[in-house]
């Protein structure tokens, strides 16, 4: 039987994915209790960009966008739903700009211009043009999107209006920061493994009946039917939580000048050498206390990005670092 008259049969509710989803997103809320326990300084800084845990957020990221892409073939796979599509398209945009708008009043620095959310909706639409091409294409074009930046990667793209793509060689710094390449790979893998599933029925073995032995996760499917309202909520949640502990039970003050190192080598531990970011990190902390800039950026009164004494600062640096390199 042909793939288009296989997926002509209804597939019930799988639940399985609903608890997959809310499996998901529990995994990133615990990812992010980390950043705010760092933020309040219970963790010490650059916990939460450390090696172990960018794989654990990645992997996060990864599911969510497989479980996406997943999702869109069995929803359009048997043709495109265009009211329901664009219903579903609105409120990923409509909570993509919450998300962007909140964290640029609430951390301009690192504020979110494209994270998850924007990438599931960017890809979303990327994806119906794969809804009816054969999954080996589809997973070639996913392989293909997941070595683009390590190939393409340009001077070219760094520019704002192109971060989007993930082909910069720098960007700005960002609390969620999810270019569609290399990350429409997962999502279009997650398409390509619907369409085989589907096509070779083993989609049956866990859709139907078989699926209420997914029921003992009743608590994670209900997380994950409701997967954009506990994304938005969680957050908030959490960083109130820890506030609140804060308050009774205060984290010691940490020394402002090993923070701004720890967490200036973390950043620049992304794109530079271990030897760099020390030479770096060093070089910047020296020039801004000598011209009395470190206590204003403390405050958080600098605007880093902008600001013409730090970016000749970070010029000099960058200069005396690959120097010594």
């Amino acid at each position: 039987m042909s793939q288009d008259n296989t997926a002509e049969q209804p597939i019930g509710r799988l639940h399985w994915m609903d608890a997959l989803r809310g499996v998901a997103l529990i995994t990133m809320a615990t990812y992010h209790l980390t950043w705010d326990l760092e933020f309040f300084h219970y963790l010490e800084p650059g916990t939460a960009s450390s090696l172990p845990l960018k794989i654990y957020a990645r992997s996060i990221a990864s599911s969510f966008l497989f479980l996406a892409g997943f999702s869109l073939y069995l929803a359009h796979g048997r043709g495109i739903r265009w009211q329901p599509f664009w219903m579903r398209f609105a409120k990923i945009v409509a909570a993509a700009l919450v998300v962007t708008v909140a964290t640029f009043y609430a951390m301009y620095d690192e504020f979110i211009y494209f994270g998850i959310l924007h990438n599931i909706a960017a890809a979303s639409l990327i994806g119906l043009l794969f809804l009816r091409a054969p999954p080996l294409l589809t997973l070639a074009v996913a392989a293909a999107s997941i070595a683009a930046p390590i190939w393409l990667h340009s001077s070219v793209f760094n520019t704002p209006p192109l971060y989007w793509l993930g082909l910069s060689e720098s960007v700005r710094r960002s609390n969620d920061y999810v270019p569609i390449l290399p990350w429409l790979g997962p999502f279009l893998i997650g398409i390509a493994a619907a369409q085989l599933l589907i096509k070779y029925r083993l989609i049956r073995i866990l859709a139907g009946d078989g699926a209420r032995n997914f029921h003992v996760f009743s608590g994670l499917s209900t997380v994950g039917r409701h997967s954009l309202a506990f994304y938005l909520l969680h957050q908030p949640i959490l960083i109130a939580i820890v506030w609140c502990i804060a308050q009774v039970f205060p984290a010691a003050s940490p020394d402002p000048a090993l923070s701004y190192m720890q967490s200036c080598k973390a950043a620049c531990a992304a794109n530079q050498s271990e030897s760099f970011c020390s030479s770096f990190c060093g070089c910047t902390l020296t020039e801004l206390k000598s011209q009395n800039l470190f206590d204003v950026l403390e405050r958080g009164e600098l605007d880093v990005n902008n600001d013409a004494r730090v970016l000749g600062i970070s010029r000099q640096c960058t200069r005396t670092a690959q120097g010594q390199e």
